[in-house]
């Protein structure tokens, strides 16, 4: 009654070449984010900086000063990785433009 595998497997998908337009683009759109989070962090800590914890309890001070650092953290590391994507897809952008010129160079010659 019942068969376990009813959707056929696709073929696999095309492959699209690297371009250097392509690595640009996505640099472009992966530095817009990285910047974005970087603004969003700085306005975090700023916003808990202003606004200090008013307790005299010892654990409310500790777990509020836990959450805050992990708050602001988190949002530094998307910010970190965001960045490094943007620099690593330059640098293949770059290096795909000198893999270009020289197979083109060589092909003349």
């Amino acid at each position: 009654m019942s068969d376990p595998n009813l959707t056929q497997p696709t073929e696999s998908q095309a492959k699209v070449p690297s371009s250097p337009l392509r690595c640009v683009t996505g640099a472009v759109i992966s530095g817009g984010m990285g910047y974005a989070m970087y603004s969003l962090m700085i306005s975090i800590a700023t916003n808990f900086a202003s606004k200090p914890i008013h307790s005299s309890n010892l654990l409310v001070l500790k777990i509020s000063s836990a959450v805050r650092t992990l708050v602001v953290g988190v949002v530094a590391l998307g910010s970190g990785i965001f960045s490094l994507v943007a620099i690593g897809l330059l640098a293949l952008a770059v290096q795909l433009l000198v893999q270009q010129f020289t197979n083109h160079k060589s092909t003349e010659n």
